[in-house]
């Protein structure tokens, strides 16, 4: 799971199910407090769901991506 590090909005969707991703590729980019935040991958592997989409207001701790 590819949890938001802070509460905010989700300002890009970089990946899709299926998608395989590299460690340290960005999956989403949260706004918060004026700042962009990459979320990136912790490991290599296949996005498995995207749990978010552009717009969406998030809390810390919640699920954006999970990935096998």
């Amino acid at each position: 799971e590819v949890k938001a590090p802070m509460p905010g909005n989700i300002l890009s969707v970089n990946v899709s199910q299926g998608q395989a991703v590299k460690s340290g590729d960005i999956l989403v980019i949260l706004e918060a407090m004026k700042m962009e935040i990459p979320v990136v991958a912790p490991q290599d592997g296949t996005v498995a769901s995207v749990n978010v989409a552009v717009g969406d207001a998030v809390e810390s701790g919640d699920v954006l991506a999970t990935m096998n």
